[in-house]
């Protein structure tokens, strides 16, 4: 899976929640370029989700819940994950 498809599968699947308005996604995995642990094909994305009710609970509860939407992108796509709640 190339950047284009990671962002256009994850911009689905963050959408497809009701809760969830926007979705704004960065590509940042040149943060990562020189890392020991940097793989090819894993990338480092930066999520910024419109969506009051996610911004009134927990950073821990939003953060589950976004992780578990994106479970299978974390296993195989995703070396860094950073979310905003606007």
């Amino acid at each position: 899976m190339n950047i284009n498809q990671l962002i256009e599968t994850v911009e689905k699947k963050i959408l497809s929640q009701d809760c969830i308005s926007k979705v704004y996604i960065e590509d940042k995995s040149f943060l990562h370029k020189n890392h020991k642990s940097n793989e090819n094909g894993k990338f480092h994305i930066v999520l910024s989700i419109k969506s009051d009710e996610l911004k009134n609970k927990s950073k821990l509860y939003s953060t589950r819940f976004i992780y578990k939407i994106l479970d299978n992108e974390l296993k195989n796509y995703i070396h860094s994950l950073q979310i905003k709640l606007l």
